[in-house]
């Protein structure tokens, strides 16, 4: 069985989860944003030996800790396919903007829409979900009925689409990707804020007026 525990850190409060299985205790790290001494005791704390460090997308909180954590623990650092561009650059990270010291991070394994991956014997599945950035993707555990969706999907909102590789074009088609594909009962651990469900935000999620304008759904 695989269990989920949540650590909010950096200066947006960006949501760091920690995915293991309860037998083996291996497991992963989805988007480790900041406060890498932090992380460290929250990993220590749980017990857990973490294999992989999975990233949604590239942006300054959601990618802080990354490298610190990479050397400390000896893992890989995964991303989508498309990108290490946003990795590479401080101004499209944001660390530029947003941070006194840019910085920049490669990632050790890109990940194409669809592929499928097996961490701490959890079946994971790669879902190239662009709009908030190019390469943006979420992670979907079929067969738990978990999505982690960055900063796509949000508890009654959407990831914002004025960023410098922000697509309004692409996030709607992903949020109807999201929701056509995705079964309703499907819990959502998003990026910032809150769970949900895909039926909760399919019925009601402010980006319905735009995917109904649009055609999509």
């Amino acid at each position: 069985m695989i269990r989920i525990a949540v650590c909010p850190v950096g200066l947006l409060q960006a949501n760091c989860y920690l995915a293991w299985n309860e037998t083996s205790m291996r497991g992963f790290l989805v988007d480790p944003g900041g406060q890498s001494g932090k992380l460290e005791r929250f990993i220590e704390d749980h017990g857990v030996t973490v294999e992989a460090i999975l990233l949604t997308h590239g942006h300054f909180d959601h990618i802080g800790a990354a490298e610190k954590l990479r050397e400390k623990m000896g893992v890989p650092v995964f991303a989508g396919a498309l990108e290490q561009p946003v990795l590479s650059d401080p101004l499209l990270n944001l660390s530029g903007v947003y941070t006194m010291k840019p910085f920049t991070l490669r990632a050790d394994r890109l990940l194409a829409d669809q592929e499928e991956l097996s961490l701490a014997g959890c079946h994971i599945r790669v879902l190239h979900t662009p709009g908030h950035s190019e390469g943006g993707v979420c992670y979907e555990l079929p067969e738990e009925g978990i999505l982690f969706s960055g900063d796509t999907l949000f508890e009654g909102s959407y990831g914002r689409i004025d960023g410098p590789d922000g697509d309004p074009e692409a996030m709607f088609r992903s949020l109807a990707r999201l929701f056509r594909e995705l079964p309703g009962e499907m819990t959502v651990l998003p990026g910032h804020g809150g769970a949900t469900t895909i039926l909760e935000e399919s019925e009601h999620n402010p980006a319905l007026w735009e995917l109904r304008e649009r055609e999509y759904i």
